[in-house]
């Protein structure tokens, strides 16, 4: 099975065409605020670099996160978007239990960033996950031990303190990990995992001292000449 890897959870874009457990193509995109114009050509850069077209693309893998609610939404809506447009099945699945695969242990603790001055953490042992996802303070973070511990570089500091790990590494999502931790029977529906309502809030209007609260209406006798 041909199947094309969408992760958007972190500022890393993960893109990837996996067929039969190995990857056939892989980008990754730093730059967060280019991720909803580069997602789609750089898929067909992927398919024209490996002699493949969108016909081909038999499933698709998009990772659920836990993510902030920009970042996350545009690789999920676009993941959704092909596999509507090609009739092919799409699965969701954890971004943290994708990390959690590519490390080694039996029991793994994957961090990632959720702004803030928060972390999101979810627990994997034996493959699967254990507790979380959720979203906290790194010094509220649950004291454990683990044997690989996955950690933004910049966050490491304040994580360790709470966590005693054997191996601590900075990891992300992969093609690899998406498509090894996805189910296909049944497909897992894609739902998207914020934690926490969004950044942006409904705007509050307010009106000047100056302006009537009530403003009369017409009749429609004003509204006739006379």
């Amino acid at each position: 099975m041909l199947l094309l890897t969408v992760d958007s959870a972190t500022p890393r874009l993960v893109l990837g065409l996996v067929r039969d457990a190995k990857v056939l193509e892989q980008r990754c995109l730093e730059d967060a605020r280019r991720h909803n114009e580069a997602l789609v050509p750089t898929v067909m850069e992927m398919l024209e670099a490996t002699g493949l077209g969108f016909d081909d693309l038999q499933a698709v893998v998009v990772g659920c996160g836990p993510g902030p609610f920009t970042g996350l939404r545009v690789g999920m809506v676009s993941a959704m978007a092909f596999a509507d447009a090609l009739g092919i099945p799409v699965t969701g699945v954890s971004s943290h239990q994708a990390i959690a695969s590519q490390l080694p242990g039996s029991k793994v603790l994957v961090v990632t960033d959720a702004r803030r001055k928060e972390v999101y953490y979810t627990e994997v042992v034996d493959g699967q996950v254990h507790q979380g996802p959720q979203v906290c303070k790194p010094a509220d973070l649950p004291a454990m031990d683990v044997d690989t511990l996955s950690v933004p570089q910049h966050l490491q500091q304040a994580v360790v303190e709470q966590v005693n790990a054997t191996e601590v590494v900075e990891c992300y999502p992969s093609a690899q990990g998406l498509a090894a931790v996805a189910q296909f029977d049944p497909p897992q529906t894609p739902e998207p995992l914020y934690l926490r309502r969004p950044d942006a809030k409904e705007p509050q209007v307010q009106l000047s001292s100056a302006i009537p609260h009530h403003v009369p209406t017409a009749s429609p006798e004003d509204s006739h000449e006379g």
